[in-house]
């Protein structure tokens, strides 16, 4: 009988070199988290919520809210609903793959948003096929792009590598209620969802809202050098990354760079509003920066 092959032998030589730069982040994670949190890496894709366990009937001192009226209603008694912790969640990873994630690779050969956030979503991946959880991804534009629906081990995980950094999106524009409202629309398990983007987006906060609500989210914003404090290079031309529309702008006009600190300064406060009033957890990851440290301190806040 022939030798069967591993997962890793089987997979194509363009990806081998992939796969061994992102084992290599996923055990400098693992190893941070081990040593900060002194515990099990694989509480990493644990849920922090509830979810419904049983009835039990109603004893003095449950609160109202807990009856179950379904239940009660057939004549039996008074029951509440019961529930138990979530110990393991299926994850979904749900990527902005639009234009402007393109945004942030420079002459010094820093990663571009795009770049850093499949390396997340690759680590990720990575790390729940070895945890055993089940990891689906979602890759959106204005449009979906890519659905790979949540699976467990490691030749799913190579598969979503496979697929996730051979994408080739089909639209440039972003459209964040829309990549929403898709994954809600796939996603009717309670599940724990990585929504990663730049959200140089308006009108998405009713949407995260919902998304807050009805699973345990993370948000994770991904910014370039240039968007948080733009170059003064003079008068150049700016080209919009969505539309191809290009003009010639002063960047070292005061009023064009008091300009853009007040609409960078209004986007991020909106984000961390709608964050701050669902207790969502926000990550704001740099392209010129080492992520693991970042990742591991959202873990280490999230077991808190």
């Amino acid at each position: 009988m022939p030798p069967t092959a591993s997962p890793a032998s089987a997979l194509p030589a363009s990806l081998t070199a992939l796969v061994r730069r992102l084992r290599h982040l996923e055990i400098r994670m693992r190893q941070a988290v081990e040593a900060q949190l002194q515990g099990n890496f694989g509480s990493v894709f644990r849920g922090n919520g509830l979810e419904f366990d049983d009835v039990r009937l109603y004893q003095y001192g449950d609160e109202v809210r807990a009856i179950d009226w379904a239940v009660s209603s057939k004549g039996h008694g008074t029951f509440v609903k019961t529930y138990k912790e979530e110990r393991e969640q299926q994850v979904l990873v749900a990527l902005d793959v639009s234009a402007s994630q393109r945004v942030g690779r420079a002459a010094t050969g820093s990663q571009c948003k795009l770049d850093l956030g499949r390396d997340l979503a690759g680590v990720l991946a990575l790390s729940a096929a070895r945890q055993d959880s089940a990891l689906g991804l979602l890759a959106f534009s204005d449009q979906k792009e890519l659905y790979l629906p949540p699976a467990k081990g490691l030749r799913a995980a190579y598969a979503l590598l496979q697929r996730l950094y051979g994408l080739r999106p089909a639209s440039q524009h972003t459209s964040l209620s829309a990549g929403i409202r898709q994954l809600l629309g796939l996603v009717k398990r309670r599940s724990l969802v990585i929504l990663i983007s730049d959200f140089i987006d308006e009108n998405y906060e009713r949407e995260l809202t919902m998304m807050a609500r009805q699973h345990d989210l993370v948000v994770v914003q991904l910014l370039a050098p240039q968007e948080v404090k733009f170059p003064a290079l003079g008068i150049v031309p700016l080209r919009d990354a969505e539309t191809g529309l290009q003009r010639w702008v002063d960047t070292s006009a005061p009023a064009f760079r008091a300009q853009y600190a007040a609409q960078t300064q209004a986007r991020q406060e909106a984000l961390r509003t709608v964050c701050r009033r669902q207790r969502v957890s926000l990550l704001t990851l740099h392209t010129d920066e080492d992520f693991v440290p970042q990742l591991v301190g959202l873990f280490r806040q999230r077991r808190g």
